[in-house]
Order: structure tokens, then C-alpha cells, then sequence
């Protein structure tokens, strides 16, 4: 039988008149006739190949269907998210990269069918594993195994593009009609580009995928660690001049010692925001970011201490167990009365790190020291001020590393 192009492309662009946000990723696939797949399926190269078996069978609604099913596999890097969890949790069989299909269908078939792209028969959908909608592949895949709900799909395959294992259909790298990953990353770009445009017209499954596209998750707590670990060896911090091994230059001068500049482990000191814009748990994320910022120093608690600070600033803490620290506070917002309190402190600290909400006013001039920002994330949209109608919350100086927490 031969594959029936012009009702497939039919398909396609009905797909793209109903799914206007999937139109770009959508004629981004190059279809590849094949007799080996059991309906459509997809390699991570962004082919689709296509039974023509089944496009026959198919009645075009459903065909347009299967279209933006597929499509949604690549979309949601659900070959990558494959690859990871298998090798996280040592599963690399066949067997499991079904379940990992199953799943993944479920995080894209909740929300995907309607009356002008009808479920096709058999399709995977969360109640019929008995499971919530609104999940993700990971969350599904912690929740069914494979047994007498999950036989009816024993034949599912969306090909190496839906579960990251390789296909013997698949043409590899080095095929025609293959996406580059840069080609990839643009088509995802446009994609979340437009929903995020529009979004009234996307599920709001799709509108979390959008907004994950343009802000993706960011390992935020080796960012500030690693944050402190670069102001704390830069040029300048820790170093000190000794007379207890002197200057080489000191041959140069007879009768004068001159010290020798050494290396000493820098000092840190945090300031916490303990206003009461800054909720409980936040503060327990802060003890839990100053354990945090003592390993990336190397461990030495005795070089890292705690300022607390709302509208004041409390005492100097040395850091003996995060469990002890007293983060008491509770009023308005001012962490200047925290730096001036980190500054003036005896000895001056290498490295200032500021953990807060960001809603207060920042020092006028840059300090003498390296300076990180451990920002808790805020909706500013809608802040206001009644005595200034034309309120901005401030945001943090250009002169510091700025690291969102969360």
C-alpha cells in the first residue's frame, strides 16, 4: 500500500488551523514513509514516520490528532527526560521505556482532544490508569507499573522521539531531513513564543510548558554556591600582608623587611531579611542557604556570620549550628542597616551575601567588598503604595551577583 501524502498533509494542516500555537513545530516535521511502525511515531531528529496502513484506516480528524500527539513528544523533550530518568534510576530495558511511553502519553493526552481533534481509539488518557490529570511524565512513571490496566497498550510505540530508546526504522544523526539542535531550540522558542502571546488559546498545561521554555529551571542553590565561590577568590578577598615571611623585594632594600602579600580564607557575612514580607518557610530556606554558603568557603563555620535585619539591624552572629541562629524580626524593610551593621563588623568580612524578598532600599554606593543577592522570588505586578501612586519596588543593584532562590 502507499502511503496516501496528500491526506496525511491534509491532516497536518488541520492540525495547524486548530492547534495555531503547534503550526511552526508542526510543519517542522519531515514526514518518512515506513512499514515497520504500527501508526505514527517520531525520532529525536524531528522525523515523523508514518504507516500508510494506518493513514488509510485513519478518518482525517483523528489522523490531525495523532499529528499534534506526536509532535507534543518532541516538544516536551520527552526523549531527553527518557534518557535522564533511566539512567537516574538504572532502568534502561525495553519494558520500562514502554512504561516510560505510557506515561508520557498521559502528560500530553489530558488536555489534548476535543470535538474538532477527537481522541483517536485507544488512546492514553490518566482515568483510564485510574490516575489525576495535570501530572508530568516523572510523576505518572512513580505511579503504575506495567500489568492488566497498561496490556491494552502493549503495541504502543511513538518511536525514539517519545522515550529517547533508538528504533531500528530510525535514520539516525546523519539522515536527510534531520533538525540540528539549534534548529530544535528555535522551533521550541517560537512555539512558547506564541503561546505565551496568545494564552487564552492554550491549555494550561501547554502554558506551563511555555513558561518553562522561556525560564528554565536553573539549579539555583549551586548557582549560589557557586555565586559565593567566585567573589570569595577573587583578587583581593582573603588577602593580607605578613611580616612573618618577608617580601622577596626585601633583598633589595638592605635593612628594610617588607611583608609578603598571603592568602588567607575569606571571611563571609549574610544578612537576612527577617521582615515580615519574608514568610517562615523562606527563613527556613535561608538557614538551610547559609549551611550552604559554609561548604562553599570550604566548611570553616567560624569564618561565616549571620546578620539578621528588617528595619534594623541585629547583632553580628558567628555561625556555630544553623539550628541556633536567632532570625528575629518581624517589621518594615531597610537590609542598608544590615550592610552598614556587615561592614562596620570586626574583622570586615570579604563577602557579603544578602538573602531577601529584593523589597528594599539597596546601599547608594557599591561596598568594599564582593557582594552576592540570594533573591526570594516575588509577583510584582500589582504592588502598590498609597501615599505614592507611582511606586516601583526597587530592584537589586547592578553592582552585585544576583542568584534567584527557589
Amino acid at each position: 500500500m502507499r502511503l496516501d501524502l496528500d491526506k496525511l498533509l491534509a491532516a497536518r494542516l488541520h492540525a495547524a488551523r486548530v492547534r495555531p500555537y503547534l503550526a511552526t513545530a508542526l510543519f517542522a516535521l519531515h514526514p518518512v514513509e515506513s512499514g515497520t511502525v504500527p501508526t505514527m511515531a517520531v525520532d529525536r531528529h524531528w522525523r515523523c514516520y508514518v504507516s500508510p496502513a494506518f493513514v488509510d484506516r485513519t478518518p482525517l480528524t483523528e489522523l490531525a490528532a495523532v499529528w499534534v500527539h506526536e509532535v507534543s513528544h518532541l516538544l516536551r523533550d520527552h526523549h531527553g527526560r527518557g534518557d535522564r530518568y533511566a539512567q537516574r534510576h538504572d532502568r534502561p530495558g525495553p519494558a520500562e521505556r514502554l512504561r516510560m511511553n505510557i506515561a508520557a502519553d498521559c502528560e500530553i493526552n489530558d488536555d489534548s482532544f476535543d470535538a474538532a481533534l477527537p481522541a483517536p481509539p485507544g488512546a492514553v488518557v490518566p482515568a483510564r490508569l485510574r490516575l489525576e490529570p495535570g501530572l508530568l511524565m516523572e510523576d505518572y512513571l512513580e505511579q503504575f507499573g506495567l500489568g492488566p490496566y497498561t496490556a491494552e497498550w502493549a503495541w504502543l510505540d511513538c518511536g525514539s522521539g517519545a522515550d529517547g530508546l533508538e528504533r531500528g526504522w530510525d535514520l539516525g544523526p546523519d539522515g536527510a531531513h534531520g533538525l540540528t539542535d539549534a534548529e530544535r531550540d528555535a522551533v521550541r522558542f517560537r512555539v512558547a513564543e506564541g503561546i505565551r502571546g496568545h494564552p487564552g488559546t492554550a491549555p494550561r498545561g501547554w502554558q506551563r510548558w511555555a513558561e518553562a521554555a522561556f525560564h528554565p529551571p536553573q539549579p539555583w542553590r549551586e548557582l549560589l554556591g557557586a555565586a559565593v565561590r567566585t567573589a570569595a577568590s577573587a583578587a583581593g578577598a582573603g588577602d593580607d600582608y605578613t611580616y612573618g615571611r618577608p617580601a622577596r623585594r626585601s633583598t633589595a632594600l638592605p635593612g628594610i623587611v617588607l611583608p609578603s602579600l598571603r592568602r588567607r580564607p575569606p571571611r563571609v557575612c549574610v544578612v537576612v531579611d527577617t521582615s515580615g514580607s519574608v514568610s517562615d518557610a523562606e527563613l527556613g530556606s535561608a538557614l538551610l542557604e547559609i549551611a550552604a554558603i559554609a561548604r562553599a568557603v570550604g566548611g570553616r563555620r567560624d569564618l561565616v556570620t549571620v546578620v539578621p535585619c528588617d528595619a534594623a539591624a541585629g547583632r553580628v552572629v558567628p555561625l556555630c549550628r544553623g539550628e541556633d541562629l536567632p532570625l528575629l524580626g518581624g517589621g518594615g524593610t531597610d537590609l542598608r542597616a544590615g550592610f552598614d551593621r556587615a561592614l562596620t563588623a570586626t574583622p570586615r568580612p570579604d563577602v557579603v551575601v544578602a538573602l531577601t524578598d529584593g523589597q528594599t532600599p539597596w546601599p547608594a554606593t557599591r561596598p568594599p567588598c564582593r557582594t552576592v543577592i540570594g533573591l526570594f522570588p516575588r509577583d510584582t505586578a500589582g504592588r502598590w503604595n498609597e501615599q505614592n501612586p507611582d511606586y516601583v519596588p526597587p530592584t537589586p543593584p547592578d553592582w552585585a551577583r544576583v542568584v534567584t532562590i527557589g
